[in-house]
């Protein structure tokens, strides 16, 4: 972390004294190109300014603007004030253009500076009232099933020799499956701490397209066995690079949002289309739709419960769509969600399919 710290800071300073370097250069041929042409010199401390001020602006801190301000004075004292190609440094010119430069730089970095640390405390507090909304949201859901998985036990428990065998098998078959939720829940957050899209590159093998999706409905099956779904994909054979346990994560986080939150929905498809080089993976329904109010929010990581149009005891959609977002990103993909015209949702992504040429 220290050494990833410091290679960055040692970036950012290359890159400032580069970007100050080249600046000047380019304002001094400027200067002279004005003079020869147009036989005056009276713009020329105008345009050293400016570019005092856009190396403030650019670089990190005050050192390069009182380092651009002072080169600056150099430059317009020793080609363009009298004598000529020779430094006069007690020249009144020289001095008060000095004072002007260093005062520009110094306003100029102390602006930009408290301006990026405003930004910086915005964006951490964005982070806060994320993670805020995370925990919420995460607290919310976690109290039903393990609520229920209390309350079942303990009817086992204190009630076992007065209920019937099959009573004891369903209280302990809900058992069951509010654990495989939990489960679920656990890998999805799990997911979302592991990846960052900015700065974790997935590990990506060749994936033939029709195994991803065998797989992906025969763990659907288990978990929803009632549900059926509707498979369309190209007969071609398809090879996609891509982290396959995450990208069936994807997928079946897609199918069992329509399960929990397409109220109505009595058709389920799971298509997947090719466009150039991309393969368009897409999960449709004929449910209830994309409400309104959450359209901008689907992949936030928070959709609260006053939001989702279902009649579910579990609440999983925005955390489940926002470790999609996560996956999907982190390959260098996007991923939608919206209303069809023919009623119910889709939501669909694309990924970079294997290049047969390599």
């Amino acid at each position: 972390m220290y050494y990833n710290t410091y290679m960055k800071k040692h970036k950012q300073l290359i890159w400032d004294g580069i970007f100050t370097l080249v600046t000047l250069l380019f304002l001094f041929a400027v200067n002279l190109f004005i003079e020869i042409v147009f036989d005056t010199r009276t713009l020329i401390p105008m345009i050293f300014v400016l570019g005092v001020f856009l190396v403030s602006l650019k670089t990190q801190g005050y050192f390069w603007g009182i380092t651009a301000s002072l080169l600056s004075v150099l430059a317009v004292n020793y080609a363009f004030t009298f004598p000529y190609y020779a430094f006069d440094l007690i020249s009144p010119e020289c001095i008060f253009s000095a004072v002007v430069m260093l005062i520009v730089a110094v306003m100029t970095g102390t602006l930009t500076t408290q301006l990026k640390a405003q930004e910086k405390i915005k964006s951490e507090s964005e982070m806060e009232r994320m993670r805020a909304n995370l925990l919420r949201a995460v607290s919310h859901d976690l109290r039903t099933p393990l609520t229920s998985i209390y309350g079942s036990t303990s009817a086992v428990i204190e009630n076992y020799d007065t209920l019937s065998k099959e009573q004891n098998l369903k209280l302990l078959g809900d058992v069951q499956k509010d654990s495989q939720w939990l489960i679920h829940m656990v890998e999805n957050l799990l997911s979302v701490t592991r990846i960052d899209s900015n700065k974790v590159k997935v590990n990506k093998t060749p994936v033939v397209l029709e195994e991803l999706i065998d797989s992906v409905l025969v763990k659907f099956k288990k978990r929803c066995p009632e549900q059926a779904v509707i498979v369309e994909i190209p007969e071609q054979f398809i090879s996609i690079p891509m982290d396959p346990i995450l990208i069936e994560q994807v997928l079946l986080n897609l199918l069992e949002n329509a399960v929990f939150h397409a109220k109505d929905m009595t058709e389920l498809m799971l298509k997947v289309d090719t466009h150039e080089s991309f393969a368009v993976f897409s999960v449709l329904d004929n449910g209830c739709g994309i409400h309104p109010d959450v359209k901008d929010r689907l992949f936030s990581g928070y959709i609260s419960r006053s939001d989702t149009p279902t009649d579910g005891s579990r609440n999983n959609m925005g955390i489940g769509l926002s470790v999609c977002s996560t996956i999907v990103n982190a390959h260098g993909g996007t991923i939608h969600g919206e209303n069809r015209e023919e009623g119910g949702a889709i939501f669909y992504f694309k990924l970079k399919m294997e290049d047969k040429n390599e």
